[in-house]
């Protein structure tokens, strides 16, 4: 197979990976390394991740010591990855892996799934990668490029049961996690989703798509329905010594555990002011703009400074010297950095 010596060259070095060189000398790669960036990587790109797997490895650099930590702290490390219930997830996961199986991760796809967090592409990817099991990985990658190969013109997400069937029928016994490695690596670098380097690409002699002249169309994607807006207001108070009212979100739901600057709720309709401490609140006439998997937010901007007795209904006020803009979630952080300009220019 031209895949694997193709690979052996031009793996890519990532940080959470043992290269083919290292792993053909014997080096196992970390359960908790491939777990863990396999959580982190849903949804998120290899550039995005690194510096946080980076922090999360040294801060927690075993299962046991995650497992461990206080959820908080956690939480914050994560602000700005997005998609928190992972974060959430990771957690739990991390917690059942050290109580009921004492610290170590299972090492097939049935019992990587009964963890939480942890659905049918993790399950498969950590037990190819991490303990070499022959399991079909499929990720936006891997569907790409077996799309091509094989001119799969169903569109996806329709073809993803016969993608997934191919990708069964494709993996090795032998070096099953390195193929699944060299096939994801061949979709981020040759086989992208435009542009792709069809000349350089060690399966172009396979590549029906490319034969027909239609890989740059594949693969083909049902269109998805246009994201509705919703809208709410956001409140950020802060006493005259600095501090700041923020409080935790509910643990279910979008940014559910983060600490975020109170507000309504997120609703298709404006909804009614519902402030969080008793205040003169200014209207700056601004607004936050995020956009979520499924829809897209509009928070409008409320300021406020408080006297120093003032009470809130929800929330408490954090000093400002240990509150750290960076551990918020985005669309929370994009509100304080509104707020910071708004006031400036005022």
């Amino acid at each position: 197979m031209a895949l694997l010596p193709w690979y052996d060259r031009h793996a890519r070095a990532l940080p959470w990976r043992v290269g083919p060189e290292a792993r053909l000398a014997g080096l196992r790669p970390d359960p908790y390394r491939v777990w863990l960036s396999e959580i982190m990587l849903q949804q998120t790109t290899v550039a995005a991740v690194r510096d946080y797997f980076h922090r999360f490895t040294a801060r927690w650099p075993t299962v046991a010591a995650l497992a461990a930590a206080e959820d908080a702290v956690v939480m914050a490390e994560w602000a700005g990855l997005g998609y928190y219930a992972r974060a959430r997830n990771l957690l739990k996961c991390a917690r059942v892996v050290v109580a009921d199986h004492g610290g170590r991760f299972p090492e097939t796809e049935a019992g990587l799934l009964t963890l939480p967090g942890i659905g049918p592409y993790t399950a498969a990817a950590i037990a190819s990668i991490a303990f070499d099991r022959p399991a079909a990985v499929m990720d936006g990658n891997v569907e790409r490029v077996l799309a091509r190969v094989f001119a799969v013109q169903t569109p996806l997400p329709a073809a993803k049961t016969d993608l997934k069937a191919l990708a069964a029928r494709l993996t090795p016994k032998v070096r099953p996690g390195c193929y699944a490695q060299a096939v994801m690596d061949l979709g981020a670098t040759i086989c992208t989703p435009r542009n792709p380097a069809c000349g350089l690409c060690p399966v172009m002699g396979l590549c029906r798509a490319r034969r027909l002249g239609i890989a740059a169309d594949l693969p083909r994607k049902t269109p998805k329905p246009e994201k509705p807006t919703r809208a709410g207001i956001v409140y950020l108070a802060q006493r005259r010594d600095g501090a700041v009212l923020l409080e935790t979100r509910p643990d279910r739901g979008l940014l559910g555990g983060m600490l975020g600057w109170p507000g309504s709720d997120w609703t298709e309709t404006p909804p009614p002011e519902s402030p969080p401490i008793a205040a003169q609140w200014h209207d700056p006439g601004r607004e936050v703009r995020h956009t979520f998997t499924h829809f897209h937010l509009r928070l409008s901007l409320r300021l406020a400074w408080v006297d120093m007795d003032a009470t809130p209904d929800r929330g408490q006020f954090h000093p400002r010297a240990t509150f750290r803009p960076a551990s918020l979630p985005t669309v929370m952080r994009k509100a304080w950095d509104l707020a910071e300009a708004t006031m400036r220019q005022d």
